[in-house]
């Protein structure tokens, strides 16, 4: 009779299925950075949309999909099981490339956008919660720092490389091929060497209590001051994410930036944010978290108001570094103050109402950004979301407490 091995916790004594777990989520955050460069520029040349919040249509489906999904993501994961969720997180995902390539009109990129916040709500939820699962209390932050930095590593990268080769073999179809090829190596790796991890789970919720549903959800959004604040952090971040997104590429182009140019301030922004989490992240697990929320808010604030003011690639390029850095003080610092909080029964559900909250903000961003940039053009919409990051910055200073365990 074989014995079943007994879950340990620690990143140590799970390095291989952690690692692999990292690279299925730069897979992950590949999906979108095939997205970053080109398709703002797509909509305005190929399919001839011209007021800004029409382009920025598909963040808002993209954001409204994926917050939506974070929020089941994290349920199902609690009640089936982290590794079918990943699983069907990948099965969605794997059309979006070829409707991106096949669209004969702005409703099938719509289509492709509700499709990859479905993929990124289901898979990048499951590799948060097993993350999570894996490591304890004790490293938490420099998990969600590395898990962070894969996924956003690789938006970078794909945001560089689609960019070379939309300039080089034009926006269709050869820069949403690289989609095709990372969706089936996602599914494959996802089906054929991830392990459930939710057996770790019990080491941790001996003694705890679990919630119900509706509680968790109040609780995270509303009642908790620490879990409240970072939910309308987790928003606002993405809010100006989502504004970097859909409206940064079309504020270079109108600057008479080249699209290789734009394609490298793309992908700086997330490139410094990629690689400076697996430091804050682990920063945050020592000094603790609130003081990195609230500096990388004010950072991010002050960065986009640098953009909204410059007029040169090369003080682009430097705000879109400022911009990574404030961004990855607060990105695995929100996740990991979340977990502390939570309890180990409820934490999938938790994570995945923070993860609504926080994605809502690609939606909120996507309309904030095309009415005022409409109205009031594009520097005045970059600044004006610059101060809202400014003013959530500060509201963390007032309303959390510091979270980060002992």
């Amino acid at each position: 009779m074989t014995s079943v091995p007994v879950p340990r916790l620690g990143l140590r004594a799970n390095a291989g299925q952690f690692a692999l777990l990292v690279g299925v989520n730069g897979l992950v955050g590949g999906m979108i950075g095939q997205e970053r460069t080109v398709l703002p520029l797509l909509a305005r040349d190929v399919f001839g949309l011209t007021a800004v919040s029409s382009v920025l249509s598909f963040v808002l489906a993209f954001g409204v999909t994926k917050a939506l999904t974070n929020l089941a993501a994290g349920a199902l994961a609690d009640r089936l099981g982290r590794k079918p969720v990943l699983v069907a997180g990948w099965l969605v995902g794997l059309p979006v490339p070829l409707l991106l390539i096949w669209a004969p009109d702005w409703a099938w990129v719509l289509v492709a956008n509700v499709l990859l916040g479905i993929n990124q709500g289901l898979a990048w939820s499951s590799t948060v919660i097993m993350k999570i699962d894996l490591v304890g209390p004790a490293r938490r932050g420099l998990a969600m720092g590395l898990n962070e930095a894969a996924g956003y590593g690789a938006v970078a990268a794909t945001a560089l490389a689609t960019g070379f080769i939309a300039a080089q073999a034009g926006l269709r179809p050869a820069p949403f091929l690289l989609g095709v090829a990372i969706a089936g190596l996602g599914l494959g790796a996802s089906v054929l060497f991830v392990r459930e991890t939710r057996g770790h789970v019990g080491i941790e919720a001996s003694t705890a209590l679990d919630l119900p549903w509706r509680t968790v959800f109040l609780r995270t959004s509303f009642r908790d001051r620490s879990l409240s604040a970072a939910s309308q952090a987790g928003l606002v971040n993405n809010l100006n994410d989502g504004m970097a997104w859909g409206l940064l590429p079309l504020f270079y182009a109108a600057h008479g930036l080249a699209l290789g140019e734009i394609g490298v301030l793309a992908a700086t922004y997330p490139a410094v944010w990629g690689v400076s989490q697996i430091g804050t992240g682990a920063l945050s697990d020592r000094i603790g978290r609130k003081g990195l929320i609230v500096t990388g808010m004010l950072l991010q604030a002050g960065a986009i108001g640098l953009i909204a003011a410059a007029t040169t690639f090369g003080v682009w390029l430097l705000a879109a570094c400022l911009l990574g850095l404030g961004t990855a003080m607060v990105y695995p610092t929100l996740l990991a103050a979340v977990a502390d909080v939570a309890g180990p029964s409820w934490r999938g559900a938790a994570v995945g109402v923070y993860r609504l909250w926080r994605d809502l903000g690609f939606a909120v961003g996507a309309v904030v950004a095309g009415v005022l940039a409409d109205r009031a053009g594009m520097p005045f919409a970059i600044a004006a979301i610059g101060a809202l990051t400014a003013a959530s910055g500060l509201a963390v200073m007032v309303r959390m407490s510091e979270t980060r365990p002992g």
